[in-house]
């Protein structure tokens, strides 16, 4: 495959856009610059918005108000998190009132009731369940616990799998890495409830209503192979984790339709690109012409996902300063 064009902004082609938040809407205590216009201004054109999140830790109450903070308005209704797919996936397979043993904060918590499950913290109360989520106040006797729980066979559910997490400072542990404590324990690997997996974007879709969703992202390994998991359309924007050279090497179910610096691109078309021509040879790309950065990235991606094999895309994209 290769990037998709659109002659019209991608808000007047997609109902709905199903929108991550780390690196995407904010990073770390701040809003990405675009995001308050980009949103409200996709709103303004009919587009629904949905934030989706593979953070387990907040409810969806307190990210709406971290949001409203930022100037990007939003209600409970608008956030679904991991912790709410994970919810679902359990409610699904255990009987109300269940004990499920919760390595994780409020929000994973406050989850497990609203779908009438137990959530509790020993291994001695026989959870049918332990599901884990990120939280800043992970303990090792909690951690051990889910290890004695999982062990003796009940299931493992992680709420997302993210090795890593962007910050103010940096990148840094995320959820998946601190679930690989337990797996690494027992040798049971996690149920994944979050991004790539369906659940979370299902329970994206499912409360919408959407038809045609738009999945709005920074990270290949998640958003991006989240969407074309479902089918679904995907904008990858740069202002988070994912950077041009991943970008450019990235394999098949890993590449997404559009590429913006950042939200900014949900409003705007995507055209042909401008001013650059790529093409590969001897298994480089090579790249001619001036202009737009993003336009001679988009080039760069298109010509290295129509070879055969791996390029070497490292001039091309010195050209372009990364």
């Amino acid at each position: 495959m290769t990037l998709r064009t659109a002659t019209r902004p991608l808000n007047a082609l997609y109902d709905t856009a199903l929108l991550d938040l780390d690196g995407v809407v904010y990073v770390g205590a701040r809003a990405v610059p675009a995001a308050p216009e980009a949103v409200a201004k996709a709103r303004a054109s009919g587009m629904g918005v949905a934030f989706v999140t593979n953070n387990a830790s907040r409810t969806p109450s307190s990210i709406a108000e971290r949001l409203t903070r930022l100037g990007v308005e939003a209600a409970a209704r608008d956030v679904v998190t991991s912790a709410e797919a994970a919810a679902r996936l359990l409610a699904e397979r255990f009987p109300a009132g269940s004990p499920v043993l919760v390595v994780g904060d409020t929000g994973l918590r406050l989850a497990l009731i609203r779908r009438g499950l137990r959530p509790v913290s020993l291994a001695a109360e026989d959870p049918v369940a332990v599901v884990q989520g990120h939280t800043p106040r992970l303990s090792h006797d909690l951690v051990s616990q889910g290890a004695l729980a999982v062990a003796r066979g009940a299931l493992f559910v992680a709420a997302n799998n993210d090795a890593t997490a962007p910050v103010e400072a940096g990148i840094i542990p995320g959820n998946g890495s601190f679930a690989r404590v337990i797996a690494h324990a027992t040798g049971v690997e996690p149920v994944v409830a979050g991004k790539p997996m369906k659940p979370l974007h299902d329970e994206g879709v499912l409360r919408t209503g959407a038809e045609r969703p738009l999945v709005v992202g920074d990270r290949l390994d998640t958003d991006v192979q989240g969407a074309v998991a479902r089918g679904a359309a995907s904008l990858l924007v740069l202002s988070g984790v994912t950077g041009a050279h991943e970008l450019v090497s990235a394999p098949e179910g890993l590449r997404p339709d559009y590429i913006a610096w950042d939200l900014a691109g949900l409003n705007e078309a995507h055209p042909e690109p401008q001013g650059w021509r790529a093409s590969v040879r001897g298994g480089r790309v090579e790249l001619s012409g001036s202009g737009d950065r993003l336009h001679g990235l988009r080039a760069v991606c298109s010509a290295a996902w129509r070879a055969d094999g791996p390029v070497d895309a490292g001039a091309a994209l010195a050209l372009l300063g990364w």
